[in-house]
C-alpha cells in the first residue's frame, strides 16, 4: 500500500500538511488491516447478493467491488488519513489482492510441511464440523475432454505429462518438483458451507499455498541414473569408500532408487458413430446413448433442432435417458457433477448444463461454483489476470499461424479467444477447485469435465504445440488432485477417462470450396450461393460461456414447420416453396433432413423427388459414405463408384466402410434403428495413411463421425480396481463403459451396493 501510494497520485495516507513516516505507515497498516478485515467477512455477503447476476460478469464485477471495499476501508480508518479516487481504489485493490496471494504462495512453496499441516487442520476441521464420512474409498472421475487415446500415450511419451507417467511407470517420470501454482491460479473455495448449496468447497486461499512437491516425477521425462561401479576399476572398502590402484579413495554416489511401480492401467475404448460429448457423456453417466446420432439433429415429430450443448435440449436427453434406463444415473446417491453436460443424478451440482435452463431453486445450482469460487477476491483477481494472459497468448499464436501460413487453419478472431480463455483458466479452475472441495468433503462419487483441450484442439489441431501446452496444464492438475486426496477424509481412487479423441484434418470447406450444405442445394437443383457461409462449431465451451451467461444456445433454423405433408400412402408431393433440407453438421458427421415429410425418408423417395442428390453425394471425392433407409433392404450403405451395401451384408473389410476401422459397420446398424436418424446421414472421407477426416465445421480437429482418432478414446484406472475388459476383449461404448463405472462403485462398497437387512437395521437404529 505504501508502494501503490507513493505510485500513483490519486491514492494518498497523509494529510494536505504532510505527516510524519510513522504516521503514514500507521495508516497504511490499518487501511490494509481494515481491506482484509472486510474482505473476509463482507465479500462472502456480497456474493449472495450478486446471485442473479451472470456468473462470467461476477468476475469482471470483482474489480469495482473490491475497490469499493477499499475506499470503505479507508473511510473507517482511525486516523482519516486515507484517500483515493474511484478508479485508483480499483487497481490499489486488485494489485493488493493479488500480491497478497502471490506472497502466501511464495511462502508456503519454500515450507512443503507447513502446507501439509495447513491441510492437517482443514481436513481435521471439515470431520468435526461434517457428519463422519465412509471409511471405504471414493471415486473421483475426471474427464479429460477429447483427449484421445493417441493424444494420451504421445504426450507421455514427450514428458508432457509427468504425473500420468508417474502413474503408469512409463519411465518417462523421474524425481522432479511440480508447482502446482502453474495450474495458473487454480483455488480453492470459501468454507464447508460454501455458497448457495456448494457444499463441497475449501479455504479461501489453500491451492495458493500449494506450491509443493507433488511427488517424485520427471521434468520432461529425464530420469538421473547413476553408475554403482567403482571408480578406476578400485574396490569396495567395508566403510563405503572405494580405493583405487594408485592408492587414492572415492566415495561412490548413491545408486538411484527404483521406479515406483505403476499405479495405473491405461485403457482404449471405442465411441459410437457419433463420436462426441453429449453421446458419451450421457452413456457415461446415465448408461444409455439410445437416439443421440450426432451432437445436432433435426426432430420431425417436434419439429425442432435438438443440440447436445443447449441446456434445454441436454435436459431432455437426460430424461429420456432416465426412462429409457430406469435408473437416475451413475451419481445418484452422495455423488457430485462438476462441469458436466448431464447431472448423473448427482445430488450436489455445480456448472452441469442440463440443469442450467430450470428456474433458480435448491434443486438448481449449476452456477453456484462460479459463485463459490468467486467469493474469494484473490481468486477473482488471479483467475482474471490469467484470463487476460491466456487471451493475449491466443491472438499471438492465432497471427503466428497466419505469418507462417499455417495449413490447415481456420479463423481464430472474433470472440473464440474469449471463449479459449474462459474454457482453458476460469472453467478449469472452477471445476477444479470445486473437486477439491468434494474430495475434502468425502463423498462417494465425483464426475467432472475438463475441456480445455477439447477447445483448444478445434482451432489449433489436436497434435498442435498449443494444444500440447494445455496437456501439461492438465496434468499439473491432475497432480494438484492427487496431493488433496492424500489428506482427504477417506481415501480415494483417481480415475481419469475420455469421452472422444480429435481427428485431425483440413475442413470440407477448405479443401472444396463449398460446404456441405451447398452440396446438398446442388444435388437437389437449389441455387447455391456464390460466396459459402461457415458451419458453426458446436465445442462445448462456448456452450459453458453461454450458460455463465445466461444465455440460451440457439441454432438457426430452430423451430421448423414443413410447408406441406404426404398424403398417407401416397407419393412425395413435389417439394414445396419454403421445404428446403436442414443441413446439419457434427465434426465430420451430416445429417439431412426434409421437414416437409413427417416420417423418414426411403432411398426410392428421395430419388423420385431428387434424383441426383443420393449421386452427386456419394460420388463427392470429399465423402465417404451414405446411409439411407430403403423400402427393400430396410437400409443402405452408399458408396462412390456406384457402391452399395445392404445393411444386412455391411461389414468393416470392404464396400464403402472399409478403412474405417473395426466396428464401423456395427455402429452404422445401431444408428441406423434410432427412431431420430436423418433422411440421409452423411459422413466424410477418411485417409487411413494420416489419420485425417474432412470436418464440415470450421475445425482443423474434429470430432462426431468416424475415421480415425476420434473414435478412440481411453480409460486411465487404478490397478486395485477390476480390469475393465477382459483380456483380449475391448471396450465398446459409453454403456459399456457406465457399467464399468458403477462395477467400480461395487467394489469399493459405494453408493450402487443395495442395502442389506442388516445395514438397514443399524441405520433405523
Amino acid at each position: 500500500m505504501l508502494a501503490l501510494a507513493a505510485l500513483l497520485p490519486d491514492f494518498q495516507l497523509q494529510s494536505a500538511d504532510g505527516d510524519s513516516a510513522t504516521r503514514i505507515a500507521i495508516t497504511a497498516a490499518c487501511g490494509a488491516g481494515a481491506f482484509g478485515v472486510l474482505s473476509a467477512v463482507v465479500w462472502p455477503l456480497l456474493v449472495r447478493l450478486l446471485l442473479l447476476v451472470p456468473a462470467l460478469f461476477l468476475g469482471l464485477l470483482v474489480f469495482v467491488l473490491n475497490g469499493s471495499l477499499l475506499l470503505l476501508a479507508l473511510r473507517i480508518n482511525p486516523s482519516g488519513r486515507g484517500a483515493a479516487a474511484p478508479e485508483t481504489a480499483v487497481i490499489v485493490a486488485a494489485v493488493m489482492s493479488a500480491v497478497a496471494s502471490a506472497t502466501g504462495a511464495a511462502l508456503a512453496v519454500r515450507d512443503d510441511e507447513a502446507y501439509r499441516r495447513r491441510l492437517h487442520r482443514l481436513a481435521a476441521r471439515r470431520r468435526r464440523s461434517d457428519p463422519p464420512c465412509p471409511t471405504t474409498p471414493g471415486l473421483v472421475f475426471v474427464q479429460l475432454d477429447g483427449v484421445g487415446h493417441d493424444v494420451l500415450t504421445a504426450a507421455v511419451g514427450k514428458g508432457l505429462m509427468p504425473t500420468v507417467a508417474g502413474w503408469l511407470a512409463t519411465g518417462d517420470s523421474a524425481p522432479s518438483t511440480v508447482d502446482v501454482s502453474a495450474v495458473d491460479g487454480v483455488q480453492s473455495t470459501v468454507d464447508a458451507s460454501g455458497v448457495d448449496g456448494m457444499q463441497s468447497t475449501v479455504d479461501a486461499r489453500l491451492v495458493d499455498r500449494m506450491h509443493a512437491t507433488v511427488d517424485a516425477r520427471p521434468v520432461d521425462g529425464i530420469r538421473s541414473t547413476v553408475d554403482r561401479r567403482p571408480v578406476d576399476g578400485g574396490q569396495e572398502t567395508a566403510d563405503g569408500r572405494t580405493s583405487t590402484v594408485d592408492g587414492r579413495s572415492h566415495t561412490p554416489t548413491a545408486a538411484a532408487p527404483p521406479p515406483p511401480p505403476a499405479t495405473h492401467r491405461l485403457t482404449p475404448w471405442r465411441t459410437d458413430w457419433s463420436s462426441q460429448t453429449g453421446a458419451s457423456q450421457l452413456g457415461i453417466l446415465h448408461g444409455s446413448t439410445f437416439d443421440v446420432p450426432a451432437f445436432r439433429w433435426y426432430e420431425k415429430d417436434r419439429g425442432e433442432v435438438m443440440v447436445c450443448n443447449r441446456p434445454t435440449s441436454a435436459a431432455e436427453l437426460q430424461r429420456r435417458a432416465a426412462v429409457h434406463t430406469g435408473d437416475g444415473g451413475l451419481l445418484t446417491i452422495d455423488g457430485a457433477s462438476r462441469g458436466n453436460l448431464f447431472s448423473g443424478g448427482a445430488g450436489e451440482q455445480a456448472l452441469v448444463l442440463s440443469i442450467a435452463a430450470r428456474r433458480r431453486g435448491r434443486e438448481n445450482r449449476s452456477r453456484a461454483g462460479y459463485f463459490a469460487y468467486f467469493s474469494d477476491p484473490a481468486n477473482a483477481v488471479r483467475t482474471a489476470l490469467s484470463f487476460g494472459a491466456e487471451v493475449a497468448r491466443e491472438v499471438g499464436q492465432s497471427v503466428r499461424a497466419r505469418l507462417r501460413g499455417q495449413r490447415p487453419r481456420v479463423g481464430r478472431g472474433g470472440l473464440y479467444p474469449l471463449v479459449r480463455a474462459f474454457a482453458t483458466v476460469v472453467e478449469r479452475d472452477v471445476v477444479v477447485a470445486a473437486v477439491m472441495g468434494d474430495m475434502l468433503a468425502g463423498r462417494t462419487a465425483v464426475y467432472a469435465d475438463l475441456v480445455a483441450y477439447d477447445e483448444v484442439a478445434h482451432h489449433s489441431g489436436p497434435h498442435s504445440r498449443d494444444a500440447e501446452k494445455v496437456l501439461q496444464r492438465l496434468d499439473r492438475a491432475l497432480a494438484l488432485l492427487q496431493r488433496v486426496a492424500e489428506h482427504a477424509p477417506r481415501p480415494y481412487r483417481l480415475v481419469v477417462l475420455s469421452d472422444h479423441g480429435q481427428s485431425p484434418g483440413e475442413t470440407f470447406h477448405g479443401c472444396y470450396g463449398l460446404t456441405l450444405g451447398d452440396l446438398v442445394r446442388a444435388g437437389c437443383g437449389l441455387p447455391v450461393p456464390r460466396r459459402a457461409g461457415r458451419t458453426r462449431s458446436g465445442a462445448e465451451a462456448r456452450a459453458a460461456v453461454r450458460a455463465a451467461l445466461r444465455r440460451p444456445v440457439e441454432e438457426t433454423g430452430e423451430q421448423h414447420r414443413p410447408a406441406r405433408t404426404l398424403r398417407a400412402g401416397g407419393p412425395p408431393d413435389r417439394p414445396a416453396p419454403g421445404s428446403e433440407p436442414i443441413v446439419l453438421a457434427s465434426g465430420n458427421l451430416g445429417l439431412i433432413s426434409f421437414p416437409d415429410v413427417h416420417h423418414r425418408m426411403t432411398r426410392e423417395e428421395i430419388d423420385a423427388r431428387h434424383p441426383a442428390l443420393l449421386t452427386t453425394l456419394a460420388h463427392h471425392p470429399g465423402i465417404g459414405f451414405l446411409l439411407v433407409r430403403s423400402a427393400e433392404h430396410g437400409g443402405v450403405v452408399l458408396g462412390a463408384h456406384g457402391a452399395e451395401v445392404p445393411l444386412a451384408d455391411l461389414d468393416d473389410a470392404s464396400g464403402p466402410l472399409s478403412g474405417f476401422g473395426p466396428g464401423a459397420a456395427d455402429a452404422v446398424r445401431r444408428t441406423h434403428s434410432f427412431p431420430h436418424t436423418a433422411d440421409i446421414m452423411v459422413n466424410s472421407a477418411y485417409d487411413p495413411a494420416g489419420g485425417e477426416v474432412l470436418a464440415f465445421e470450421e475445425q482443423i480437429g474434429s470430432h462426431g463421425g468416424l475415421g480415425g482418432a476420434q473414435s478412440r478414446p481411453f480409460l486411465l484406472s487404478p490397478l486395485d480396481l477390476s480390469a475393465p475388459a477382459a483380456d483380449r476383449e475391448e471396450l465398446v461404448g459409453a454403456e459399456q463403459v457406465h457399467h464399468v463405472l458403477r462395477r467400480w462403485l461395487r467394489e469399493l462398497n459405494g453408493p450402487e451396493v443395495p442395502l442389506t437387512t442388516a445395514t438397514e437395521e443399524e441405520q433405523a437404529a
